[in-house]
């Protein structure tokens, strides 16, 4: 079996003030190439701390996170950055697009932290304006985020999560913030790039949603307490 990621034993502890906090407790997991899983939990159970050192924004205090064969709990900065950059694409609920930058120019913001900043020709730009045509956008290369709904700022940001062409796409309740219409419209469109071969680690609280992935994994106090779907 082919693995885009894989989680051994991974810890992670925290000081809330003076009190730690072990917010993951020995979790380990395969996430096998072309996976769809979605991962589900209440407030507190780990989710969204398992979710940031998949994305390489954190590290964890013990444990192996594995990708692409090497150890992202033991790269420096710049490795991590690469890593980040090269290997995964982020969809976030709340869109995170610059305000005052338009579609095309939200798109194209991972490709200035490419390794070595290499400037952005016309190949680049070509795929960009493909991208935004394949999320619907076509017709709104110009607009501004304000003048873009939720689902055409998610549908954005999906578009800017693929530019760098990821092995992997985290999404962290990417259908938070969108009307039912609208969450299928963009579940539609996760699934579509996940026949395409992309492996997709959805963080969600939503049950209906977590059904559309291939598995579900449910978290508690830390640890994976179980897979299937699961009430709340």
């Amino acid at each position: 079996m082919s693995l885009a990621a894989q989680v051994i034993d991974l810890q992670k502890d925290y000081m809330l003030g003076a009190v730690p906090v072990q917010a993951l407790r020995g979790v380990s997991i395969d996430f096998p190439r072309g996976d769809f899983v979605a991962i589900m939990g209440s407030s507190g159970s780990g989710k969204s701390t398992l979710l940031n050192l998949l994305g390489a924004l954190d590290r964890p205090t013990r444990g192996k996170y594995i990708v692409a064969g090497r150890d992202v709990s033991s790269m420096t900065d710049d490795e991590l950055s690469t890593i980040r950059n090269e290997k995964i694409g982020f969809i976030f609920q709340s869109y995170n697009l610059i305000p005052q930058y338009t579609v095309l120019e939200n798109i194209e913001v991972p490709l200035h932290y490419r390794t070595g900043y290499p400037k952005i020709g016309d190949r680049e730009q070509q795929r960009i304006k493909e991208l935004a045509e394949m999320v619907g956008l076509g017709e709104r290369l110009d607009h501004r985020p304000f003048q873009l709904s939720g689902g055409q700022q998610q549908r954005v940001a999906i578009a800017r999560s693929l530019v760098n062409d990821p092995e992997i796409i985290l999404a962290d309740e990417p259908t938070g913030n969108l009307d039912s219409k609208t969450e299928q419209e963009i579940m539609e469109m996760l699934l579509r790039l996940n026949r395409e071969g992309r492996t997709i680690i959805m963080v969600t609280h939503e049950p209906a949603v977590a059904r559309l992935a291939k598995r579900q994994i449910y978290m508690k106090d830390g640890v994976i307490a179980g897979e299937g779907i699961f009430p709340g």
